[in-house]
C-alpha cells in the first residue's frame, strides 16, 4: 500500500466516523470554539539556518547575540580606526623630522622668527 492509498483510505473512515447527532456535534463544535479561544500563538524563539539546524534566540544568548555582540564588533573597529590613525600621525612626525633633521640649515634656524617671516615673504614672491 502506497502513501495515497493509505490516505485515502484514512479519509474514508473519518468520513464514516464524522456522523454524528446533533448533541455530539455540538459539543465537539463548543470545545473547538473554547479552544480556539485560548489559543495563543508562541512568539518564534528559533531561526532555523541554512544547515537546517536552529538556533535560539530567547533569553541572555540572544541578548549577547542581538546587542552585545554587534556592539562589541563595533567598538573595536573604532578602537582599530583610532589606533591606526594615530599610527599615521606618528608617520607624518617622523617623517618632518627625519627631513628637518637631513636638511642643511641648522635647527635653530626653523626656530628664528625672522627666518619664518623671510620664509613667508620669500613663498609669496
Amino acid at each position: 500500500m502506497n502513501e495515497a492509498q493509505f490516505a485515502h483510505r484514512v479519509r474514508h473512515y473519518l468520513n464514516e466516523g464524522a456522523q454524528l447527532d446533533a448533541g455530539h456535534a455540538a459539543q465537539l463544535r463548543a470545545a473547538r470554539e473554547r479552544a480556539l479561544a485560548a489559543y495563543r500563538p508562541r512568539r518564534a524563539e528559533a531561526v532555523t539556518l541554512a544547515g537546517g539546524g536552529t538556533a535560539r534566540l530567547g533569553g541572555l544568548r540572544g541578548v549577547l547575540l542581538r546587542i552585545v555582540l554587534p556592539a562589541a564588533i563595533l567598538s573595536a573597529a573604532f578602537a582599530a580606526t583610532y589606533a591606526w590613525q594615530q599610527r599615521q600621525r606618528a608617520a607624518e612626525v617622523e617623517e618632518l623630522e627625519a627631513q628637518l633633521l637631513a636638511s642643511d640649515l641648522p635647527i635653530d634656524a626653523y626656530l628664528d622668527q625672522g627666518f619664518a617671516a623671510w620664509l613667508k615673504r620669500r613663498a609669496s614672491q
